[in-house]
């Protein structure tokens, strides 16, 4: 039998990433496991370095952006979540979002990553690469990817109608 005890569900906001959470969400509570939600904020830092002759305080920067995450996170997790499923959220500053997420995992005994993906294919896939495809090429733990949902459903509904079964 597999074991579930910690999902994280990795978000960037967006709609794919809260099609992600809804399922992982519903996957923690079914297997009573712990449900973590990491966003990772870009490093302002490397940004940087292409802005010439300007004088940014780039540490007040930083900090308001990571400040705002964290709030947006934890506006994301459900009193049910944190009670149920003791949820826990997690911003991190990173070059990677890839590295950081299977970092995460690492370091944090996860049993299943869920991710969402925009689904971009041909070249816009080529040039920007894709941070889900990273994920589950290095991922330490089995990982669940999602695009974003066309129409609204509920499928986690039936993840728990499968699991009763």
């Amino acid at each position: 039998m597999i074991t579930i005890k910690n999902v994280l569900v990795a978000t960037d906001f967006g709609e794919a990433a809260q099609a992600a959470l809804e399922y992982g969400r519903h996957l923690a509570r079914l297997s009573g496991a712990r449900l973590h939600v990491l966003h990772v904020v870009r490093n302002v830092f490397l940004d940087a370095l292409a802005v010439e002759g300007e004088t940014i305080d780039l540490v007040a920067i930083q900090d308001a952006i990571e400040r705002a995450a964290r709030q947006q996170l934890d506006s994301l997790v459900l009193a049910h979540d944190r009670l149920a499923g003791d949820a826990k959220t997690v911003a991190t500053t990173s070059n990677s979002p890839a590295v950081a997420i299977v970092a995460y995992a690492e370091d944090n005994h996860i049993d299943l990553i869920v991710l969402g993906t925009h689904g971009r294919g041909g070249v816009a896939h080529l040039l920007m690469g894709s941070v889900a495809e990273r994920v589950v090429r290095t991922a330490p733990c089995p990982v669940l990817t999602l695009k974003k949902p066309e129409q609204e459903s509920r499928p986690a509904e039936g993840l728990e109608a499968a699991a009763r079964a």
